[in-house]
């Protein structure tokens, strides 16, 4: 009677587990936004892995902050060695802009053509010179970036051979080896994985001569070590703990030497760690039979398996980490993600790095001062300082959207520290800052002991206005706003002034400072512009700024305005001035007039036309742009006052306080009038009757 075969045991391997850094999906948010935006293009990626090196825990393959591409323009991924613990493997990531094209992704064609790509490296030899594409992997992924939360899945592609990997024989390489020939082979692996140019190396040649002397080899020495053996193992990292099974890189390990080598029976060399040293008795070392089908070539490509599986089921992964975020940091991130979305289709050449770091000193903490704040929040502008002497009244709050009932209680709380605190409560990562302070102003004279007060004051003023980008002149008098768009002028700083009236608005940014005068304008090459200089608020006057607060009824001493009004106005001073920082000449761009603009686009500006005044009216719900240019008889911006500021400072500015028709009469703004009302009209009496006169229209 015929003996039975011994049924043949096929080789069962132990799959391969991912796991995800939250760095990473830190960094690839970044990249997400700030580069890639809807451009679904696959990303190369590196995982990391290593050697198994706890006997109960299999080691991961790992994507880290790092895994993600250096370079900015091809997005390969960086291609650096790993140490010891991050064997660096190649990968490609897939992510789509939609949850919906995430369920639609082709799941089995995206894993055969990494297959493909694996089988081709093993074809041309790639695979010898560089091993670790033997594990080359994918991953599918949806960022939903508003949300903080990623949809993931792993693919691992390995192939199946035809027939199956028989199993001969496994053990604990402690049990293979001889005691002498263990302690080789432990210490040729411990040098392996101490070299720096072999420690990421996963797949290598273990050879043992007749003398027990082991010896590590690359792949690619293998023909140069036939005959130099008594015995010789194909040796991997292997990441998995289980003692009965090999990790899932030597499916495709044993591949490559049934194709490449055209072996049938191969010793196998299952490396295992222990607190960073070989450790024999967790290590395995097998027999297997990887012998061809009848009539296969050791050259067609076996089919493939490898989707990572999710609690036994074949479903994505995934993970929301705002939960585990600092609420700072989140709210950080939220805030920045309108902006960044508006470059991937909209604006694309909008640069937010010059809105992060601009610095806006703001005068006047009202109605205006709290709606222009709120929408520099908006724009991503972090760095906000208040400048304002008034305390928050009960009737602030309703129109004052920084402000709450609890700020009134008491005698009201200080408005530039009311709305520090506020904007802290709304996002705390602002960096913001409030002074309490008046601000000097011509036609209130002052008495000899406040001159060194007053004084102080501008000198604080000034160095507010040299240390900050932007100045808006948000104030409830016109005389409160010389002293700043003088400085402002001097300084060569950004200006933006909005006023309001009963039902009209208007908000214009001042021009540079005089030309003469300014480093800036003279190194700009004026000519080229073909531009003259913008006024400032005070440019179209024909009298000095007065004082506007003594003897008046309470309606005129307060701001009183249709609601409506502060939010459209502070609204278009910071588009004026968002506008002015992404023009390529900043505060020396021209004045553009709507008028003459049919399309609405400027070439010069992303953001469209930037007109030097914009007026509106919201009785009659109009809006128009108005252009003018800088006075040379002008009390705050001309070079007269400049120049006379520069030379006399503090008499200067005491003077105009003080007197009245100062600037009038260094200004020659007293002979204008002068000479206009000297000025008679001659009417040419004619007999024409009023009945006989035709009227063409």
């Amino acid at each position: 009677m015929a003996e039975k075969e011994t049924p043949a045991i096929i080789l069962q391997f132990a799959p391969l587990n991912s796991s995800v850094d939250e760095g990473f999906w830190h960094s690839f948010s970044s990249l997400k936004l700030d580069k890639l935006g809807i451009d679904d293009s696959p990303i190369s990626i590196t995982g990391f892995y290593g050697p198994c090196g706890h006997p109960q825990v299999s080691n991961h393959l790992t994507l880290l902050s790092e895994s993600l591409p250096l370079d900015e323009q091809s997005l390969i991924a960086s291609t650096s060695h790993g140490n010891r613990n991050k064997c660096p493997v190649p990968g490609i990531l897939y992510n789509t802009n939609t949850v919906e094209s995430f369920n639609k992704l082709d799941k089995q064609s995206l894993l055969k053509a990494e297959a493909n790509k694996i089988w081709e490296d093993i074809q041309s030899g790639k695979a010898l010179e560089d091993p670790s594409v033997l594990s080359r992997f994918l991953v599918i992924s949806f960022a939903d970036l508003k949300k903080w939360s990623f949809r993931y899945w792993f693919a691992f592609p390995a192939f199946v051979l035809d027939p199956p990997v028989s199993l001969i024989e496994l053990k604990p390489a402690s049990e293979y080896f001889s005691s002498e020939e263990a302690e080789s082979v432990s210490a040729a692996c411990n040098d392996w994985r101490d070299s720096d140019l072999t420690t990421d190396v996963p797949f290598f040649l273990v050879s043992v001569s007749s003398d027990s002397k082991a010896s590590i080899r690359h792949l690619k020495d293998l023909e140069a070590c036939q005959g130099d053996h008594q015995k010789l193992l194909f040796g991997f990292y292997d990441p998995c703990h289980l003692p009965s099974n090999p990790g899932w890189p030597l499916r495709n390990y044993l591949a490559l030497i049934r194709s490449r080598w055209n072996l049938e029976t191969v010793w196998f060399f299952c490396y295992r760690e222990s607190r960073g040293f070989a450790d024999l008795n967790l290590s395995l070392v097998g027999q297997a039979s990887i012998t061809l089908s009848s009539g296969e070539s050791a050259e067609t490509v076996p089919n493939s398996v490898g989707w990572e599986l999710n609690k036994g089921k074949r479903v994505p992964r995934s993970i929301s980490l705002a939960n585990s975020m600092d609420p700072t940091r989140l709210a950080v991130s939220a805030v920045d993600l309108n902006l960044k979305l508006m470059r991937w289709r909209a604006l694309p050449s909008l640069n937010l790095n010059v809105l992060s770091s601009v610095k806006c000193l703001l005068l006047g903490a009202g109605t205006l001062g709290c709606q222009v704040a709120r929408t520099l929040m908006g724009w991503g502008i972090r760095n906000i300082t208040f400048v304002d002497y008034g305390k928050v009244a009960m009737s602030n709050p309703v129109r004052q959207s920084l402000y709450n009932f609890e700020d009134c209680l008491g005698r009201g709380e200080f408005k530039a520290v009311a709305a520090v605190k506020s904007l802290k409560q709304i996002f705390p990562a602002m960096e913001t800052s409030g002074v309490v302070m008046a601000i000097p102003m011509p036609g209130h004279p002052i008495s000899s002991q406040e001159e060194d007060s007053v004084l102080g004051d501008c000198k604080r003023l000034s160095e507010l206005i040299e240390s900050h980008d932007a100045v808006f002149l948000l104030t409830d008098t016109r005389e409160s706003r010389w002293l700043p768009s003088l400085l402002c002028a001097n300084a060569n700083k950004i200006a933006i002034n909005a006023a309001l009236g009963f039902d009209s608005y208007m908000v214009m940014r001042h021009g540079a400072g005089p030309t003469s005068l300014s480093d800036d304008m003279q190194n700009l090459d004026i000519n080229k512009t073909n531009t003259q200089r913008l006024g400032c608020y005070f440019c179209n006057d024909v009298v000095a700024p007065q004082d506007s607060m003594t003897d008046r009824t309470l309606d005129q001493q307060c701001t009183v305005t249709r609601p409506g009004l502060a939010p459209i106005a502070g609204a278009l001073a910071v588009e004026l001035l968002v506008g002015v920082l992404q023009h390529p000449l900043g505060i020396n761009a021209k004045g553009d007039n709507s008028s003459l603009s049919n399309t609405g686009n400027n070439d010069d500006s992303p953001l469209g036309i930037l007109p030097h005044q914009i007026r509106g009216s919201v009785s009659q719900f109009s809006q128009i742009t108005l252009l003018g240019q800088a006075s040379n008889s002008c009390t705050a911006c001309s070079e007269t006052v400049i120049s006379e500021y520069r030379e006399r400072g503090n008499s200067f500015i005491l003077e105009a306080i003080n007197h009245p028709t100062y600037l009038e009469d260094l200004t020659g703004l007293t002979e204008l009038k002068k000479a206009a009302n000297s000025f008679n009209l001659d009417w040419e009496d004619d007999d024409t009757d009023d009945d006989d006169v035709a009227v063409d229209l």
